[in-house]
């Protein structure tokens, strides 16, 4: 771990570095729209615009390195040229903010995690260094996991500046259908729906693919139910929880009111936010533990939690 010679290189990200600087409390900003996640940022840190700007595309290996104030919209743009797409959830927000953030697609089923499509991350040190973590390759069995421990980490480890992500191609068909048929039957039915929602009553599923894969979807579900097309998901209640994908089938003893689940994934969007848990100790040790290593004056981010316990 250390500053790459093409970080060094690169006068974008070393003139990032020289901003964040070796001393004082900092955080970086995208467009915000996560911005009171994981605790809120201490009055008095310094904050800084993250670099935007994609510095390399390949469709052809399905590669694409981007800096991360780059909007996520912008990015899934450029790629739409030649019929590709990333994971990340498009809020509105940023690359580096969807990263720092951690949160899944609604697509999630279909297009994989996050952390899956990151393959490079090049973030700033405490020390206000470069760092560079993982490979620019979709193969890559080098070195510690780094690029994966930074997200979902809300930048309290480190300051994302640029990532390289693995991108999947657009399918050709897309569509939203309704049933009341059991949502674990159609996990059992269909290989590989991209997303399956389920409100208590109704289910929506998201197919994609080839126009006969998707009629062929279609066709075994018919077998166990009616559908009907839909023009698009449901709508989500404001508050996100996160469950054992086991106990989206329990709902109804957490009096939460309205919620729409993401069935196999564990996503839950309810009316009411989800009550913090007891952390336990041990998960909390790890957590001071690696703070302190990568952040032992505790000057990135400085308020907010390494980990989630909500």
């Amino acid at each position: 771990m250390g500053v790459s010679d093409n970080a060094k290189a690169d006068p974008v990200l070393s003139n990032f570095a020289h901003e964040v600087g070796p001393s004082q409390p900092i955080a970086i900003e995208g467009k915000r729209t996560r911005w009171n996640l994981n605790g809120s940022l201490e009055s008095g840190a310094k904050v800084l615009p993250a670099p935007s700007g994609i510095v390399e595309y390949k469709p052809e290996e399905m590669i694409v390195t981007v800096r991360a104030g780059t909007t996520v919209q912008d990015l899934n743009s450029h790629l739409a040229s030649h019929q590709q797409r990333t994971s990340l959830p498009d809020r509105g927000g940023t690359v580096g903010g969807a990263i720092a953030v951690g949160h899944n697609d609604l697509h999630h089923l279909g297009r994989g995690p996050v952390r899956d499509a990151v393959l490079q991350l090049r973030y700033i040190s405490s020390e206000g260094r470069v760092i560079t973590c993982g490979g620019p390759v979709v193969k890559n069995v080098t070195g510690f996991n780094l690029h994966k421990l930074m997200v979902g980490s809300y930048g309290t480890l480190g300051l994302i500046a640029e990532a390289t992500l693995r991108t999947n191609p657009i399918p050709s068909e897309q569509t939203w259908v309704k049933t009341t048929i059991d949502p674990k039957l159609i996990l059992s039915i269909l290989l590989r729906p991209s997303a399956v929602l389920w409100d208590g009553t109704a289910t929506w599923v998201h197919l994609e693919g080839y126009l006969a894969d998707v009629d062929a979807q279609k066709t075994a579900l018919r077998k166990y139910g009616t559908l009907h097309e839909e023009d698009s998901a449901p709508e989500l209640p404001a508050c996100r929880w996160s469950l054992p994908p086991a106990d989206l089938f329990n709902l109804d003893s957490l009096n939460i009111g309205r919620f729409v689940a993401s069935i196999g994934v564990g996503t839950v969007w309810a009316e009411h936010p989800q009550p913090i848990r007891t952390p336990d100790k041990g998960k909390q040790l790890i957590e001071k533990r690696m703070k302190q290593q990568f952040d032992p004056e505790n000057r990135l981010n400085p308020g907010r939690l390494v980990g989630n316990w909500t």
